[in-house]
C-alpha cells in the first residue's frame, strides 16, 4: 500500500483549495503560487498515483535513497542529487524504492509563469529529471517555502513562499540550460580561474589544456554553459572591474586600462564604449554627477 504522507519527522503544508483559487486571482501570486510543500525523511512505502495528474507542477528533490516515477509507460529512476519535475495535468505514479526509500524535499507550484519556466526545464512538455548543480541550495529553497507556510497563510507569507518557488524553478532551469555536472565542472573551474586572473593574457588553448579538453570542445562547453565565448566572458569581467575603479578612484584611464588587462588605453576605451555606450571618462563624470542622496 502506498502512503501519501505520515512519516516520522516529516514536515508538510498544504494550502486550502479555496485559498489557492483566491491567491491565483491576485497579483503577484497569480504569476506563481506555492500550493504545497514538504519534507519526507526515509519515506518507506511512500508513493502517489494520480490518474489525472496534479493541477500544479511538482518538484521532488531526492537527497538520500532512491525512488522511481512512471509516466505513460516510461520509468524514471530518481537518485540523490536529482530533482524530478512533473508538469501539471499529466498522469503519473511515483514511489520510494522498497529497499532504499528516498528522503525528499518537495514543492507544488501553480500560476501563469510556471509554464514558461517548465518550458526551459522540459521543452518537450514531459516529465524531467534534473541533475542538480547545488543540491543544498535547492533544499534550502524548499525549506524556506515550508517555513513561510508554517508561519501562517496570510498573503504576505504566500508572496514570500512564491519567491522561493520561483527561485527553485529558476535554479532547475539554469541547471538544465548549463548542462550536467560533467559538462559544467570544467567550465565552472575555468570561470573561477578567470575571475581571479582576468587581467592576465588570455589563452583559450591553455584553459582547455588545464581542463583536459581540446580547445574546440572546451569552447563549445563554455559557450553552452555561459551563453558566450571565453573572450566575451573575460571582457565582461574586465569591464566590471573598470567600472569599479572609475567610480571609486581617481586613477587615470591608462592606469585603469592596465589594471584590468589592456596595455593600450585607446583599445580599452573602444572596448568600454562597446559595452557601456560611452567612454570611460564620460562614465566617470555621469556617475559623479549622479551621486548623493
Amino acid at each position: 500500500m502506498l502512503l501519501p504522507d505520515g512519516f516520522p519527522g516529516q514536515r508538510i503544508r498544504v494550502l486550502p483549495r479555496p485559498l489557492v483559487t483566491s491567491a491565483l486571482r491576485r497579483t503577484p501570486t497569480s504569476a506563481l503560487l506555492v500550493t504545497d510543500a514538504g519534507y519526507f525523511p526515509r519515506a518507506a512505502n511512500h508513493g502517489r498515483r494520480r490518474p489525472g495528474g496534479a493541477p500544479e507542477a511538482i518538484v521532488i528533490v531526492c537527497v538520500d535513497g532512491m525512488g522511481r516515477c512512471q509516466v505513460e509507460g516510461r520509468t524514471t529512476v530518481v537518485a540523490p542529487g536529482q530533482a524530478l519535475v512533473l508538469p501539471p495535468g499529466r498522469a503519473h505514479t511515483y514511489l520510494a524504492d522498497p529497499r532504499r526509500p528516498w528522503t525528499i524535499w518537495w514543492l507544488h507550484a501553480a500560476g501563469t509563469q510556471v509554464p514558461e519556466l517548465l518550458g526551459l526545464i522540459a521543452p518537450d512538455g514531459r516529465e524531467a529529471l534534473v541533475a542538480l548543480q547545488d543540491t543544498y541550495r535547492a533544499v534550502a529553497t524548499i525549506d524556506d517555502a515550508i517555513g513561510f507556510l508554517e508561519r501562517d497563510e496570510t498573503f504576505p507569507n504566500l508572496i514570500s513562499a512564491a519567491g522561493t518557488g520561483w527561485a527553485l524553478l529558476a535554479q532547475l532551469a539554469a541547471d538544465v540550460v548549463a548542462g550536467g555536472a560533467q559538462r559544467t565542472e570544467p567550465v565552472r573551474q575555468a570561470q573561477a580561474y578567470l575571475r581571479h586572473n582576468f587581467a592576465k593574457p588570455l589563452s583559450v588553448a591553455e584553459l582547455a589544456r588545464t581542463a583536459g579538453l581540446s580547445p574546440s570542445h572546451f569552447s563549445a562547453l563554455f559557450r553552452a554553459a555561459t551563453g558566450g565565448g571565453v573572450v566575451e566572458y573575460t571582457k565582461r569581467l574586465r569591464m566590471a572591474r573598470a567600472r569599479e575603479l572609475l567610480i571609486t578612484s581617481s586613477r587615470d584611464i591608462g592606469d585603469i586600462a592596465a589594471a584590468v588587462g589592456y596595455s593600450d588605453a585607446f583599445y580599452f576605451s573602444r572596448q568600454f564604449r562597446t559595452v557601456h555606450g560611452c567612454s570611460p571618462s564620460d562614465y566617470r563624470t555621469a556617475h559623479r554627477e549622479g551621486q548623493g542622496g
